[in-house]
């Protein structure tokens, strides 16, 4: 039979033992979950980074676009808005005899339009678009 003492020790020895896993389990699962979010904040920082990247060289592109040679308007007959759309182009302005209004949103790369831009492109589509004059009322 097995005297009281070694049993006493066996169950400080077990007891001990679970405490020291426990302790380096948690140990090692908070320094994973720490370098996964580490990881992730890296990753999520370098999505930003090259986001902004993106963003602005695509709003330099914008800017630059009307003065390639392979521009299709005339750069004159352009009027930057920036949102919602780019620009718009009365073609055929700088000759006196405006052919053709067009709403034009410059891209680059495999940028797609955003919902804002793909609603005014709809509504143009559609035929909703017309001519208004305000006056500004007389103070006299």
């Amino acid at each position: 039979m097995v005297d009281l003492l070694t049993l006493v020790l066996a169950l400080v020895a077990v007891a001990f033992g679970l405490g020291v896993g426990f302790y380096v389990g948690r140990a090692v699962t908070q320094r994973t979950l720490e370098l996964g979010f580490r990881q992730r904040e890296r990753e999520a920082r370098r999505d930003s980074v090259d986001r902004s990247r993106s963003t602005l060289s695509g709003q330099v592109l914008e800017k630059l676009a009307p003065h390639f040679p392979e521009f299709p308007y005339d750069p004159t007959d352009l009027r930057f808005l920036g949102t919602p759309v780019d620009y718009i182009v009365f073609d055929g302005l700088a000759e006196g005899d405006v052919q053709e209004i067009v709403f034009l949103e410059v891209k680059s790369g495999r940028s797609a339009l955003t919902t804002r831009e793909r609603r005014v492109r709809d509504a143009v589509e559609a035929g909703a678009v017309r001519w208004d004059v305000y006056r500004v009322p007389d103070e006299g």
